[in-house]
């Protein structure tokens, strides 16, 4: 683990929430091995090292075990961690009680996701369905869906409010990970009204850091993947949809405040309202701000091979008003949090 990752969680932890009511509960974990869901595992052990309060322990449940190991593997052997194997799409069992499931498995990148539609609709339909299932069998068990801010689809003025939401057309293939993902938060309303399942809904906007898989097709991700290389920033599109840049650290700041005090069954974005940059200011932010030492431009590319992966919403400027109310708000700024990133991955391989 980078120093800066070692960091940001203590950062995370100084926070002045509840964590005591962490002490000896079962977190069960899904897609573990992946950028976000990781976070927590990391947050969650150093919380138990911290030697506080009594440990919570974490059931970590992966699909791809060997994929895991890239981020689980200093882990292994600890008694508060338990890594798992599981096909979300059957149903699920915990070797222990369980206490909170965090379920973030599903692709979050156009190359993934368009690469297996049919599993992402999946697992998040199937898989959210089985593990609402887990979490009434375990009263007073609580479900946090990590969801998405594609839920909101296309709106006319690119502001997206937390009540309403744009045009997805659910026949175009790009729109399998937003209907999925609207489709988890239909269940997790439906279970909680049913049910009285407690559920919490969070929307993560374009969340970056440390950790972040490089080269995955999200432009932040290819981005930094440039700036490690050294290469010049090569634009796949004109360059003017907008997007809102949260650091990884703000955003678990924002997911636990929504565990702790967030309303079962009501949706919460987690995002940045003040770094909302087009992808061409993005790219021009990295190496004229960021990185001025490095010498590199910005280029362009005909982007009609991209056109397939290529977003329809050109803006989206989050509402985070609800989160706000709860006392949480973003504080790293897009060249503090991409400096943070890269020199993370630097200090990595240079181990």
């Amino acid at each position: 683990m980078s120093s800066i990752i070692a960091q940001d969680i203590e950062n995370i932890l100084s926070v002045d929430l509840p964590w005591t009511r962490l002490a000896g509960a079962t977190f069960v974990i899904t897609g573990a091995g992946g950028f976000l869901p990781s976070w927590f595992v990391r947050t969650l052990l150093r919380l138990n090292d911290l030697e506080r309060q009594p440990p919570c322990r974490v059931v970590a449940l992966v699909r791809d075990h060997s994929r895991a190991m890239e981020r689980l593997a200093p882990f292994l052997g600890r008694s508060d961690f338990h890594l798992m194997t599981s096909d979300l799409r059957q149903p699920i069992r915990s070797p222990f009680p369980v206490g909170y499931i965090i379920h973030a498995a599903s692709p979050a990148s156009p190359r993934q996701y368009l690469a297996d539609p049919v599993g992402t609709i999946s697992v998040n339909t199937e898989g959210t369905s089985h593990l609402l299932s887990l979490t009434y069998a375990n009263r007073p068990a609580c479900l946090m869906f990590v969801s998405s801010g594609e839920v909101y689809g296309q709106t006319p003025d690119g502001m997206i409010n937390e009540d309403g939401y744009g045009y997805l057309d659910p026949t175009d293939l790009r729109s399998c990970y937003g209907e999925a993902k609207r489709a988890g938060e239909a269940l997790c309303v439906a279970w909680s009204r049913q049910y009285g399942v407690d559920t919490r809904i969070v929307r993560p906007m374009h969340t970056y850091g440390p950790g972040i898989s490089l080269g995955d097709g999200r432009v932040f991700s290819d981005f930094v993947a440039d700036i490690l290389a050294g290469r010049d920033i090569v634009l796949k599109s004109d360059g003017r949809a907008r997007r809102p840049f949260c650091y990884v650290a703000d955003a678990m700041v924002g997911f636990f405040t929504v565990l702790f005090k967030g309303e079962s069954a009501r949706p919460y974005s987690v995002g940045n309202d003040q770094a909302v940059l087009s992808i061409r200011d993005l790219a021009e932010l990295l190496v004229s701000r960021a990185f001025p030492e490095r010498g590199l431009n910005v280029k362009f590319s005909d982007p009609a091979s991209q056109s397939d992966r290529l977003s329809l919403i050109q803006g989206s400027t989050p509402d985070i008003s609800r989160l706000r109310a709860l006392g949480w708000a973003p504080t790293t700024d897009p060249v503090a949090g991409f400096q943070r990133t890269v020199r993370s991955f630097e200090e990595t391989q240079q181990r």
